[in-house]
């Protein structure tokens, strides 16, 4: 294998790694040789998802925390350098977001938009994203070592295009309006990232920002997979597997004069 994107025996953690995004992560950083260690929220019964992982590897293993939880965060950093060793690359996937399925009370005008979700969201965005870069990432500093990626959002860097989600109002007579705490969670991991990128880059932890358009699924409704789809000059959305190539670049030596800086993969979404 090309020494630029060599990972193997590299420990890197992944947050949020039994998601749609986080699952194709997790699966090829284990192919290229990386011991991964999944932290989520929610531990399933390993024969529950042995379809999707390898659960029967000594080089995966999955660690129960809520990244919102410091001291989850430490018991899960302590596990996992007992079982694999310190830390080299951490990739802060955890997330939460709204769809176009939601509820009226959780997607409408800005004006009225609850405070609780608002906090709800950053929390687990943004907060979260910082307690884990400070609790792993301060085990790879020690180490003089590693690589963060922070995963944002375009709708992160650029203002949501309402009118993507219009149809919404003239189908079921209820508005829907993208909400304004995923983007301003998302926001606020750039300049997260510009500040570590700079914090730590002599002690030699690089810290970059993924920045993702949307990911295709089964379920989505056919109208906004359109509207969306329009936006994009590639005409499509992702691919849950098409950010791995990223992430692989990110975390590898392929990438070691980067850090603070973001990466957009989104089909040309942010061109125009």
């Amino acid at each position: 294998m090309d020494k630029l994107f060599d990972l193997t025996d590299r420990v890197i953690v992944v947050t949020g790694g039994l998601g749609q995004i986080g699952r194709e992560i997790v699966v090829e950083l284990h192919s290229r040789g990386a011991k991964v260690a999944v932290v989520n929220r929610r531990i399933p019964d390993t024969a529950a998802i042995a379809d999707r992982f390898p659960v029967d590897s000594d080089s995966f293993a999955l660690f129960k925390a809520d990244i919102t939880k410091k001291t989850e965060l430490q018991t899960a950093l302590a596990a996992i350098m007992e079982r694999f060793g310190t830390p080299y690359g951490l990739v802060n996937n955890a997330g939460i977001d709204t769809q176009p399925s939601a509820p009226p009370e959780v997607s409408g005008p800005f004006e009225q938009f609850p405070e609780s979700v608002f906090r709800d969201v950053v929390e687990v965005n943004l907060t979260g994203t910082f307690l884990a870069c400070q609790v792993f990432g301060s085990a790879m500093a020690e180490a003089g070592r590693g690589s963060i990626i922070n995963v944002g959002s375009i709708y992160g860097l650029l203002s949501p295009v309402q009118d993507i989600y219009a149809y919404k109002k003239e189908k079921t007579g209820v508005p829907f309006i993208k909400p304004v705490a995923y983007s301003a969670s998302k926001s606020g991991l750039t300049n997260l990232t510009h500040y570590l990128g700079t914090y730590w880059a002599k002690r030699g932890v690089r810290v970059n920002l993924l920045v993702p358009s949307g990911v295709g699924r089964p379920d989505q409704d056919a109208e906004f997979v359109k509207n969306y789809t329009d936006r994009i000059p590639i005409g499509r959305m992702a691919r849950a597997d098409e950010y791995n190539g990223a992430v692989v670049f990110l975390l590898a030596d392929a990438s070691l004069y980067m850090t603070g800086t973001q990466l957009a993969v989104d089909g040309g979404w942010a061109a125009w």
